[in-house]
């Protein structure tokens, strides 16, 4: 039986101080970014447009006629709220590692070959997005959107635990990245099979373009994080440097981030005339 040791002092080699500032500079012009993003949304988009979420209620006895039930709605999510909760979360945390609190931390971090700030935010905020996806797609129940939020934390706990049982310059244990694939591809099937059965009802017209438009961008752009993560552990060209693929993840999650933002925006949270 192999046993898998984790040397959690391992170290990719010294950053040198020069690269620190300019990745404590990137992270604090990102952070203003996200928080100009986030509070374009609250001041421009129509504030009053909610998604309803729901529960269904059984009046009876499971397989009988009865059982047909009811739904009821539960609150109405308003969407430029949840759009600009999502920017202004990768706001603070950028701004926080930027900042003399979390910059010591953050360096450590990276000379170990590791970002826990980022699993922690991500955890968070493109939680909030795949939730704020399903939303808009129609699902609304919620116990489904509660289980399509909690695989997607799953997916970025694993990517943590990728990062903290290996180094990019060491023998690589790609189990956790396969479970993260694994976890990570279920919201999406989910969406997916809830559009394909409700585009295919009788009389159904499906939703807007537009929303097709974000399940194809976003779900591009949260497959280049896992390439992002691949490459650097694949240590495939400018990638065998961690803080390159450090650098990847942060341009990603601004275009990630600013993509579903402002495809809402323009669709749906512009003020009525």
């Amino acid at each position: 039986m192999t046993t898998l040791t984790v040397d959690f002092d391992a170290r990719v080699g010294d950053v040198p101080d020069d690269r620190l500032r300019r990745l404590r500079v990137l992270n604090a012009v990102f952070g203003v970014v996200h928080l100009i993003s986030g509070t374009a949304m609250i001041v421009l988009g129509d504030t009053s447009f909610e998604l309803p979420t729901s529960t269904f209620a059984l009046d009876g006895p499971p397989g009988t006629p009865l059982a047909d039930g009811t739904i009821d709605s539960v609150l109405g999510v308003p969407l430029a709220v949840g759009t600009a909760a999502f920017a202004y979360l990768s706001a603070l945390f950028h701004l926080v590692i930027a900042s003399p609190v979390g910059f010591g931390s953050y360096s450590s971090e990276l000379r170990r070959g590791r970002n826990r700030w980022r699993w922690v935010e991500y955890s968070l905020s493109a939680t909030l997005m795949i939730v704020l996806i399903a939303l808009i797609t129609g699902i609304t129940d919620v116990a489904a959107l509660i289980a399509i939020g909690f695989a997607n934390v799953s997916m970025i706990l694993f990517g943590w635990i990728m990062e903290m049982v290996n180094t990019p310059d060491g023998s690589t244990w790609w189990t956790p990245f396969w479970f993260g694939c694994i976890a990570g591809i279920g919201p999406w099937l989910a969406i997916v099979a809830y559009l394909v059965i409700n585009v295919n009802r009788d009389g159904a017209e499906g939703p807007p373009t537009f929303v097709y438009g974000i399940i194809v961008t976003i779900f591009l752009l949260f497959n280049c994080f896992a390439l992002n993560q691949w490459l650097q552990y694949r240590e495939v060209g400018r990638w065998s440097d961690y803080v390159f693929g450090e650098v990847v993840y942060v341009v990603l999650s601004l275009v990630a981030k600013s993509a579903l933002a402002w495809q809402i925006f323009a669709n749906t949270l512009i003020p009525p005339e």
